[in-house]
């Protein structure tokens, strides 16, 4: 499989469906739009949140870590669902951004961790996937974090040249006992959105 259809399937796949759910939602009324039914919330959300492994969420570095790991094996290799599940904090969301290739439309979808297990696992678990931080830049103030994590992936580690190149954008929350993933945003690398030089450096601590 040639890179670009790589790209295209972990990247993109998200966006073909933001941009034309985007694109009918903007044509719509705000009257004819069905508000959402309201659900009941759990007693305990927490309750629903596997439990974490004490060494993946005693420190920023931890966590961050622990969600590189998770995702990340060779073609045929099983992912531990449940501990990527115990990474986020309970509404947590992954919201995949860029282009609708289409339209050219810039969209984002927002997605919960099992949404993104759905639509990803197949790829990863098929099609072998190692997802690796480049550098870090942080912004914290209080219990609260930002982390811009810049990230290559390879099918195999032993590929000479990783295949995608993009953009974490982490919000992080420490409750005082541990750390929790709140959201992570997204975007690849493209021609025409290059990552800039100043987060081309080795991991920032």
């Amino acid at each position: 499989m040639s890179a670009t259809l790589r790209t295209i399937l972990i990247a993109v796949a998200f966006l073909l469906q933001t941009g034309a759910a985007f694109a009918q939602d903007s044509k719509q009324p705000a009257s004819a739009q069905k508000p959402a039914e309201a659900k009941s919330a759990p007693a305990d959300p927490f309750a629903a949140i596997p439990a974490a492994r004490p060494e993946d969420v005693r420190s920023m570095d931890a966590i961050i870590a622990a969600l590189y790991d998770v995702i990340s094996g060779d073609a045929g290799a099983q992912r531990d669902w449940n501990r990527f599940r115990s990474l986020f904090y309970p509404g947590a969301r992954m919201i995949p951004t860029g282009k609708n290739a289409k339209t050219g439309q810039i969209g984002a979808r927002i997605a919960t961790p099992d949404d993104y297990i759905k639509a990803n696992e197949a790829f990863l678990e098929g099609e072998g996937f190692h997802e690796q931080e480049m550098f870090r830049h942080v912004d914290s103030f209080g219990n609260m974090a930002q982390v811009f994590s810049v990230y290559q992936a390879r099918n195999k580690l032993s590929d000479a040249k990783p295949f995608l190149r993009g953009i974490n954008s982490i919000q992080l929350l420490n409750d005082g006992k541990r750390w929790w993933v709140m959201t992570i945003a997204w975007a690849p690398e493209t021609p025409d959105n290059p990552i800039p030089a100043q987060y081309l450096k080795k991991v920032e601590r």
